[in-house]
C-alpha cells in the first residue's frame, strides 16, 4: 500500500480510501465487515462514512462500522476513520446542519454509533451559509479539547467557502481544515477551476468521489451491451450525454490494456492535488479492482490521451478569460 499525509497534516493515509455508503442499503453487515476486513489486509488504514449514510435509516452504516470496531483486533487502531455531519437526522429543527448545538449533538451520537472515542477526521458534509464560521470553529476547538475530533474536513465546498473557513480559522490560531471532500472525475473536472487552488493554497488534501461518475467510466457501455448492466433515469440520459466520448475511453482503454475502471481511478491517483480518491465498493470484486490502481502508471501521453477525451480546466479566470 501506498501512504501520503492528508493535506498539510502529519497524518498519513493510504492513496485508496474506502467509502462504506453501501453499507447497510446495498450491502449486507456481514458482507461489508468482510470487505472491511480486506481493506485492512491490503493495507488500506482511511475510511470514511458520514451520519447520514443509511439514508432511510440514518446512522445504520455508522453503526455497522461501529460493530466492526467492536471486534477488536486492532481494528480501529488500524483505521483513520472520517465521518460527516450536516444533513438532517430526525424533524428537531436543530438536528441538522452546523450549528454549535447540532456540532455537539451529532458529534456524540456518531461516537456512540461508531463505538469509539474519538474521530479521527470531522467533516462537514456541504456548506451551512447560515451560520458563521466563528461559532463553528468556536464548537471545533471545544470538540478538539476534549479529546473527541482530531482534524476537521469539508466536503462539497467551493473554493471561496474554503478561503472563508481558512480565514476565519487562521484568526483563531485554529488549525482549520486539512482536506476538503469533492466529486472529481474524468468526467466531471469542475472542481480544477477554483475548488483545487484553493485547496493547493490552504494545504487541504484533495478526496474525490464518485471518482467514476456513478459507473459511467467503469466500462459501462460494454457492460450495457453484454447484459450486464441496464441503465434508466437519470443515469440513462448521463450515459447518452457522454456517450461519445466514452466509446473513444473504453476503445483508448482497450488499445492500452487497462480495464476502464481502474484507468479512471489511476488518473485520479496521477492528479497532484488528489490525496486519496473514495471508492465505495458493494462486492468484494470492486475493491479488487481498485486496488490495481495503485499499480498502475500513466505515461504523460496517456494523460493527454485522456485529456483529449474529456477535457478539463485551467484555473480561473484563465480558464474562460486571459
Amino acid at each position: 500500500m501506498q501512504y501520503t499525509h492528508l493535506g498539510r497534516s502529519g497524518l498519513s493515509v493510504s492513496r485508496l480510501c474506502l467509502g462504506t455508503m453501501n453499507f447497510g442499503p446495498k450491502t449486507e453487515e456481514a458482507d461489508a465487515h468482510a470487505i472491511m476486513d480486506s481493506a485492512r489486509e491490503a493495507g488500506i488504514n482511511f475510511f470514511d462514512t458520514a451520519n447520514v449514510y443509511g439514508w432511510d435509516k440514518k446512522g445504520w452504516t455508522e453503526e455497522i462500522v461501529g460493530r466492526w470496531f467492536a471486534k477488536g483486533g486492532g481494528r480501529r487502531e488500524d483505521t483513520v476513520i472520517a465521518t460527516k455531519l450536516y444533513g438532517s437526522m430526525s424533524e428537531r429543527p436543530n438536528d441538522t446542519f452546523l450549528s454549535a448545538l447540532n456540532i455537539r449533538q451529532a458529534l456524540d451520537a456518531s461516537l456512540t454509533r461508531l463505538q469509539t472515542d474519538h474521530i479521527d477526521l470531522y467533516q462537514f458534509h456541504h456548506i451551512d451559509r447560515n451560520t458563521p464560521w466563528e461559532e463553528i470553529w468556536q464548537a471545533m476547538e471545544v470538540a478538539v479539547q476534549q479529546g473527541k475530533i482530531i482534524y476537521n474536513g469539508s466536503s462539497n465546498f467551493a473554493g471561496w467557502h474554503i478561503a472563508r473557513a481558512q480565514e476565519a480559522a487562521q484568526r483563531r490560531n485554529f488549525n482549520g481544515l486539512v482536506s476538503e471532500q469533492s466529486i472529481y472525475n474524468l468526467i466531471n473536472r469542475a472542481v480544477e477551476l477554483e475548488v483545487i487552488p484553493a485547496a493547493q493554497q490552504y494545504g487541504l488534501g484533495l478526496l474525490p468521489w464518485s471518482p467514476l461518475q456513478g459507473g459511467l467510466l467503469g466500462g459501462v457501455l460494454k457492460k450495457t451491451e453484454q447484459g450486464g448492466r441496464s441503465t434508466e433515469g437519470r443515469a440513462k440520459e448521463e450515459l447518452e450525454t457522454h456517450r461519445d466520448a466514452l466509446v473513444q475511453y473504453e476503445d483508448y482503454a482497450d488499445e492500452i490494456g487497462i480495464a476502464p475502471g481502474i484507468l479512471g481511478l489511476a488518473w485520479l491517483l496521477h492528479q497532484p492535488a488528489v490525496t486519496a480518491p473514495i471508492v465505495g465498493p458493494r462486492i468484494q470484486a470492486q475493491l479488487d479492482d481498485a486496488l490495481k490502481a495503485l499499480d498502475t502508471e500513466l505515461d504523460a501521453e496517456m494523460l493527454a490521451k485522456l485529456d483529449t477525451i474529456f477535457p478539463g480546466h485551467r484555473t480561473a479566470p484563465e480558464d474562460y478569460a486571459w
